[in-house]
């Protein structure tokens, strides 16, 4: 008689803990996976959101910072040769006031003087009680005596002068009347379409005229030559 083995029933006990075993494995398994779903993507060491790398962000950066001290330099460059402008204008008056103080005394006339810078040039004034024999017929005299005082200036700082000098205020009130002849004749030349010839001028009135007439909107030009030369004025191109 042959003999059969049997394997004992497991027990309850064995049964829960076979299942609790395949339970826990499971559940382990779902949150290795969840774990690794919820994970954010990796970013490479070394770039940022845009994708520069620390070495091109600190290029980007001293590019930045180079132009933004080259503005710098170039506006402190531009200030500095301003200041030397004015500078060297106002030793332009003062040389020429050291000038003009000597000619009075010679000329035995009293005169204080007034030493200003207008625009890009140097100006000085001289103002007394009765200057007119510095003046002279329609400024020829203080035409002649600023051509002198540039030349001082020259002699003394190797530049030519832009200088402008006015006696007695003549130059200021001339200007006025100037301006009034310049817009005058523009107005006619607009209506009459005509060029017009003004009288012979300095080289300061003709400035003043052609100044009067642009801002008239109309073009003038100078012809003929010096003590004759004058403005003039013509009308609209079509």
């Amino acid at each position: 008689m042959s003999e059969s083995t049997s394997s004992p029933p497991q027990s309850a006990t064995e049964s829960d803990e076979s299942v609790l075993t395949d339970t826990d494995h499971g559940d382990a398994g779902t949150e290795e996976t969840s774990l690794e779903a919820s994970e954010p993507p990796r970013v490479e060491a070394g770039a940022d959101d845009t994708g520069a790398t620390p070495e091109e962000e600190e290029s980007a950066d001293d590019g930045e910072a180079d132009d933004a001290e080259s503005a710098d330099g170039d506006s402190a460059e531009e200030e500095a040769s301003a200041a030397d402008r004015v500078a060297a204008l106002e030793n332009e008056g003062d040389i020429a006031a050291d000038y003009l103080e000597d000619l009075l005394d010679i000329a035995d006339l009293d005169g204080d003087l007034d030493i200003e810078v207008e625009g890009e040039r140097a100006a000085v004034s001289i103002i007394g009680a009765d200057l007119s024999d510095l003046v002279g017929p329609d400024g020829r005299t203080l035409e002649a005596l600023q051509e002198l005082t540039r030349l001082a200036v020259l002699r003394q700082t190797g530049e030519r002068s832009r200088l402008m000098l006015d006696v007695g205020g003549y130059r200021a009130a001339r200007r006025a009347e100037l301006e009034k002849v310049g817009a005058e004749a523009a107005a006619e030349v607009r209506d009459t379409g005509e060029p017009k010839k003004l009288a012979s001028m300095t080289p300061f009135e003709r400035k003043v005229v052609h100044d009067a007439v642009a801002a008239a909107g109309l073009r003038s030009e100078s012809e003929g030559e010096e003590p004759n030369r004058r403005v003039v004025v013509l009308p609209a191109q079509p």
